[in-house]
C-alpha cells in the first residue's frame, strides 16, 4: 500500500473478487473434502454453464481443483480449495477487512450530528 495511495487496496484480487467466484470460494473455505458440483450450484444459486466458466476461472488460477469420477456409476464431479486458494482467499478476506475499518473510520455517521439536524439512522458497518 502506497502511502500516496492509501484506497488502492492492492489485495483486491480480481480473479476472486466477481460475485460468484467469491461465493464460490466461501463455500469451499469450510470444507476441506470439497463439495460436488451439484451442491456448490445450490450454495452459490449459479446455473450449470456459469459455475463451469467460474471453475475453470478458478481451476486455471490454482485456487480449486476439480475431480470427475463415478459414484455407484453415475458421474460426480468434486470441487476443492487448493493449499494456494485457501492463502489467497485468506489474503484477499484480510484485504476486505481492512476496506470494511477504513470505510468505518471515515463514516460521516459516526460523527455527533449537529443541534439542527435529526441524527443518521442509516445502517452503519459492524466491526469484524
Amino acid at each position: 500500500m502506497s502511502a500516496d495511495a492509501p484506497f488502492a487496496y492492492q489485495g483486491l484480487d480480481r480473479v476472486i473478487h466477481e460475485k460468484a467466484r467469491l461465493g464460490i470460494l466461501t463455500s469451499l473455505v469450510g470444507r476441506p473434502d470439497g463439495l460436488a458440483f451439484s451442491d456448490l450450484m445450490k450454495l452459490c444459486g449459479l446455473t450449470q454453464g456459469n459455475l463451469n466458466r467460474h471453475l475453470t476461472v478458478l481451476e486455471e488460477a490454482g485456487l480449486v481443483s476439480v475431480e470427475k469420477g463415478y459414484e455407484a456409476r453415475r458421474p460426480r464431479t468434486d470441487i476443492r480449495l487448493t493449499v494456494l486458494g485457501r492463502q489467497r482467499f485468506l489474503d484477499y478476506l484480510a484485504v476486505l477487512e481492512r476496506v470494511v475499518r477504513d470505510a468505518q473510520a471515515r463514516d460521516p455517521a459516526a460523527a455527533p450530528a449537529a443541534p439542527d439536524r435529526p441524527p443518521d439512522t442509516r445502517r452503519r458497518l459492524r466491526p469484524a
